[in-house]
């Protein structure tokens, strides 16, 4: 590991800005793509739908809901990190998809959400690295067309596991645990959606969903490797870990993941809540 990729960060948003970030979120989303669509098959969406991202991240989700409303429907991506906002439009309009716009909000702001009321407002795992996750929550709420709806698509990462268990594979998980933690995030709030949802004054979901992913240690420790990778800057900075323990714990863990390629990995959970805003 270099200087340059374990570079001290302040606490806040845990996973970092670098390219090497941007494309593992790439990766995750595309992981994650069929469980968003049944879900926003659920739903509904109708074409000519005016849609917001929350948190929109690469624009993969931006994506899915252009192919979904159409040229003549509108999808508004929000993220606090405009480079990344200015991306993913440039790679959706370089797809055809021009009814895709971005604007860099900060959702922790006490201001309305930008180009409100939408037919459907989406969140994929925003709130996990949000402390303000049920003021966040409100103004998404708030956010919502009569008639249209709230989706929420959020980590539990406690399934994360591989069977039999491995000391390398409980170190790097626990240095991504505290790492999250020590940024403010809720690596359980997927879990907790039904009754965010209720806080947020949006009352209990008309549905949820629960989606999983099990693949081979072998192959799977790769997801695991990257979120190391790129939580290790806030762990360090958190004395969660030393460099030379963050060095020898990513040797053992892939040694491992050669060794004992055919055990089952489990990802975490993605869980899913949505709410109709009802016609007045």
């Amino acid at each position: 590991m270099t200087t340059t990729e374990t570079e001290r960060r302040p606490s806040g948003y845990a996973l970092g800005h670098t390219p090497e970030e941007y494309e593992r979120l790439r990766g995750q989303a595309r992981v994650w793509e069929a469980a968003t669509g049944r879900v926003l098959d659920q739903v509904g969406l109708s074409e000519e739908a005016s849609c917001l991202d929350a948190g929109c991240g690469p624009g993969e989700t931006m994506r899915m809901l252009a192919q979904r409303v159409g040229p003549g429907g509108r999808v508004l991506g929000i993220d606090a990190d405009s480079s990344i906002g200015a991306l993913a439009v440039e790679m959706l309009h370089g797809s055809g998809h021009h009814q895709c716009a971005f604007h860099a909000h900060d959702l922790t702001a006490d201001e309305p959400v930008p180009g409100a009321p939408f037919d459907l407002v989406y969140a994929r795992l925003l709130l996990f690295h949000l402390p303000q996750r049920v003021a966040v929550l409100s103004r998404l709420w708030d956010a919502v067309a009569p008639g249209g709806h709230l989706v929420v698509q959020d980590y539990d990462i406690r399934a994360i596991s591989v069977l039999p268990d491995l000391a390398s594979f409980s170190e790097v998980g626990r240095v991504i645990t505290d790492a999250f933690g020590a940024a403010g995030a809720d690596v359980y709030v997927g879990a907790r959606l039904s009754h965010l949802f209720a806080q947020a004054g949006a009352g209990v979901p008309d549905g949820t969903d629960v989606s999983g992913r099990t693949e081979p240690f072998g192959t799977g420790h790769l997801f695991l490797e990257s979120v190391f990778r790129s939580v290790l800057p806030a762990a360090l900075a958190h004395g969660i870990t030393t460099e030379d323990a963050a060095a020898a714990a990513l040797a053992e863990f892939d040694r491992d993941a050669t060794r004992f390629a055919f055990r089952p990995m489990l990802w975490p959970l993605l869980i899913g809540a949505w709410k109709r805003r009802e016609r007045a």
